[in-house]
C-alpha cells in the first residue's frame, strides 16, 4: 500500500487518482444510460438518470458517513443551536450542505438548459476555477488566509479558464441565446451562488482551526453529506406538492415527477452506477480542502482532473460502445490542461518547501513536526 502523510504531494496524488478513476466511471455511466434506446442503450431522460443516480450516490456516502462516524467533528469551540450546545463549525457547515444540495441538481440541469453540453462544462467548470481565486482573494484581504498566491498559480488559472473556453470557440452561434431564459438563468445563477458560497465556507474552516485543532476533513465532510441530504429530501417533497397542488409544469419539474411515476426499467442499475458519483463526492470534497493549499490551488486540481477524465471518459465510451471520437477541441483543450498542470506543479513545489519550513508538514524522514492533522 502507498503510504503517504496527511499534507503530502504524494497524498494529493493519491486523491487525484481516485478522483480521475470514479470520475471516469462516472462520466461512463452517464453516457452509457443516456445513450438512444435505439442504439441498444438503455436511452433514459437526463432527469431520469439524475433522480436514480442521486438517489445512488447519497444512499452510498451518507451509509458511509454513519458507518464510520463521520458526524463527529473536532472543534474550535461550542455555540448554541436551536437550544444545543453544538459544535460551532455546525453554523457554516450546515448551510454549506445545503449549498451541496443545490449544486448537486443543477450540475444535472445545466445539461438540460437550451444549451450545448460543451458551452455548459465550460460555464460550469470555468465558474468553479474563478470563484476559488475570488474566495482566495476576498480571505486575504479580511485577513483569514495567510498564505499569498504563487505566481505559478495564477498562470495557472489563465490557462485552465482558457482549456475549458476552447469548446466555446468551436461552437455554433447563438450558444449563449439561453440568457434570455428565466428558468435557465435561475439554474446557471443558482448553480455559481451556491458553489461559491461553499467553497468559501470549506475554504474558511480549513483556515481558521485554532493552534491544535485538528482540520477534521472527514467530520465537515459528514455533517455537509446529512445537511445535503435532508435538503434534498425536502426539496423533492416540495417539488411533488408544488405540481400536485400548486401547478408547478415547468418541463423539468414535470419531468422529475414522471421519474418517479414512470419508473424506467434499469433505475436499479441507475442507482447502482450512482454510487461511483458518491464516491467521487469524497475525493473531491477533500481535494477541495487539501490540508495546506489555497482555494485556487485546489479548485485547479479539482477541475483540471475532471477534465482530464472527461476527455477519456469520452476516449473510453468511443472504443467499447462506439461513442464518437474526442474533437479537436477536446484534444486542444488538453494541451492547455497539460500545461495549466506544469504551473500548477511548480507552485506545488514551493507550497511543498514553505510549509515544511513552517512546520506544517512533516520533514522528508517522516518526524513529526506538523502542529495539526486533518483525519
Amino acid at each position: 500500500m502507498w503510504k503517504t502523510k496527511e499534507g503530502s504531494t504524494g497524498r494529493l496524488i493519491q486523491l487525484c487518482i481516485g478522483y480521475f478513476v470514479f470520475y471516469v466511471i462516472t462520466g461512463l455511466s452517464v453516457k452509457y444510460f443516456l445513450g438512444k434506446a435505439d442504439l441498444g442503450f438503455p436511452g433514459m431522460t437526463d432527469m431520469q438518470y439524475l433522480v436514480y443516480s442521486t438517489i445512488g450516490g447519497n444512499m452510498f456516502a451518507l451509509a458511509v458517513v454513519i458507518i464510520l462516524g463521520w458526524y463527529r467533528i473536532q472543534s474550535n469551540g461550542t455555540a448554541r443551536l436551536l437550544g444545543f450546545t453544538v459544535p460551532e463549525e455546525l453554523l457554516y457547515i450546515i448551510p454549506s450542505g445545503i449549498c451541496t444540495a443545490v449544486v448537486i441538481p443543477t450540475t444535472t440541469l445545466m445539461y438540460s438548459l437550451p444549451i450545448s453540453v460543451m458551452v455548459a462544462m465550460v460555464i460550469m467548470r470555468g465558474s468553479v476555477i474563478v470563484i476559488s481565486r475570488i474566495v482566495d482573494e476576498i480571505q486575504i484581504r479580511k485577513g483569514i488566509l495567510k498564505k499569498k498566491i504563487y505566481m505559478e498559480e495564477n498562470i495557472a488559472v489563465v490557462f485552465a479558464v482558457i482549456a475549458v473556453a476552447i469548446n466555446v470557440f468551436f461552437g455554433k452561434q447563438g450558444e449563449f441565446d439561453f440568457i434570455y431564459n428565466a428558468a435557465a438563468m435561475t439554474i446557471l445563477i443558482s448553480y455559481i451562488i451556491a458553489y461559491f458560497i461553499r467553497i468559501y465556507i470549506m475554504n474558511y474552516y480549513k483556515n481558521t482551526r485554532a493552534k491544535g485543532v485538528k482540520q477534521d476533513n472527514k467530520g465537515f465532510f459528514g455533517i455537509e453529506q446529512i445537511a445535503a441530504s435532508i435538503t434534498m429530501i425536502l426539496g423533492g417533497i416540495l417539488v411533488f406538492l408544488g405540481f400536485r397542488y400548486f401547478g408547478w409544469d415547468l418541463p423539468q419539474v414535470v419531468s422529475f415527477v414522471d421519474s418517479f411515476s414512470n419508473i424506467h426499467p434499469m433505475w436499479g442499475w441507475a442507482i447502482l452506477a450512482g454510487t461511483a458519483f458518491g464516491i467521487v463526492a469524497f475525493f473531491s470534497v477533500f481535494i477541495f480542502m487539501f490540508k495546506g493549499r489555497t482555494a485556487t490551488f485546489a479548485g485547479l486540481v479539482n477541475r483540471l482532473t475532471s477534465l482530464v477524465a472527461g476527455t477519456a471518459a469520452t476516449l473510453l465510451f468511443w472504443l467499447f460502445f462506439g461513442g464518437k471520437f474526442p474533437g479537436t477541441a477536446d484534444w486542444l483543450s488538453l494541451v492547455f490542461i497539460l500545461i495549466s498542470v506544469g504551473f500548477i506543479s511548480a507552485a506545488e513545489k514551493k507550497r511543498t518547501l514553505e510549509l515544511k519550513a513552517t512546520h506544517e508538514l512533516d520533514d522528508d524522514n517522516g518526524s513529526p513536526k506538523a502542529v495539526t492533522s486533518a483525519s
